[in-house]
């Protein structure tokens, strides 16, 4: 079974765009960088040209991985999503018990995940942990440091 990469439709059209720009214009700038290395003499000493291969690799694996990602996209419309109930769209307010910290997160498609500014993955074992729940209910997530509880104290779409 494929895996399925969940996303909003802007998502999907930032990657899509970025793929075109990936199979056109970097291609060209790539495929030029090695053919002015090719210049320089001979490829077995020649930095210029490893470099200019090694950068042609990551793009490939990028377009490859774009593909991968656009093929298996399902796009998530957030207005049929339930709003009584945590899921992808969904801006959660939690707080941990035991220390009264609370913070909001945005539970996402795992290609949207941005966890440095609380836009987390609904794979993620803390995304995986809030997906259905309602607000008053606590929650465990396994963590590295061991479980911890949390309460769901709100839910908001953006």
């Amino acid at each position: 079974m494929k895996k399925e990469f969940k996303m909003s439709q802007s998502r999907f059209d930032e990657l899509q765009k970025e793929l075109n720009y990936l199979k056109t214009t970097r291609s060209d700038e790539v495929a030029e960088m090695i053919k002015v290395a090719r210049g320089f003499g001979d490829l077995s000493e020649n930095s210029e040209y490893d470099e200019a291969k090694n950068e042609q690799g990551k793009l490939y694996s990028r377009i490859g991985e774009l593909e991968n990602v656009l093929t298996h996209a399902v796009i998530i419309e957030e207005a049929d999503m339930p709003t009584d109930q945590v899921t992808i769209g969904s801006t959660v307010t939690v707080t941990a018990v035991g220390n009264g910290t609370s913070r909001s997160f945005k539970i996402v498609g795992s290609q949207e995940a941005d966890a440095m500014h609380g836009i987390i993955s609904e794979d993620s074992p803390f995304g995986k942990s809030l997906m259905g729940h309602r607000e008053g209910d606590t929650v465990t997530v396994t963590a590295p440091a061991g479980e911890i509880k949390y309460r769901i104290d709100k839910i908001e779409r953006s």
